[in-house]
């Protein structure tokens, strides 16, 4: 498979970590849309939210769970977003279930 965050959770292409566990991986944005954004990404292929199921669920409640943690150590206590794009009309770009998380300035919405 040649998927770019496949190979960048694997370490085979390098990235900017700022945690990683067993069951994903996250580093900062190329394009930053706030001062703080970073992609948390699991290390197993799911092609989007739209395959999310009971069998893999449990690594999309421990990607939130990292969210919190980063979102708290980072000091973006007046608050985050986190966004995962699904399909082509969804804006996603890369087809490998990722989460942008945002902080650092006030979110408008909508988003773009």
């Amino acid at each position: 498979m040649d998927c770019v965050f496949c190979k960048i959770a694997s370490g085979e292409l390098p990235s900017t970590r700022v945690y990683e566990d067993d069951l994903c991986v996250a580093f900062k944005d190329l394009e930053p849309q706030a001062p703080f954004h970073v992609l948390i990404i699991p290390r197993e292929h799911i092609t989007s939210a739209a395959e999310i199921t009971p069998e893999n669920s449990q690594i999309v409640a421990h990607i939130f769970e990292v969210a919190a943690k980063l979102a708290k150590e980072n000091g973006l206590d007046a608050g985050w977003r986190i966004v995962s794009n699904v399909g082509k009309d969804g804006g996603q770009t890369v087809m490998h279930m990722h989460f942008h998380l945002l902080g650092g300035r006030a979110m408008a919405w909508p988003p773009g």
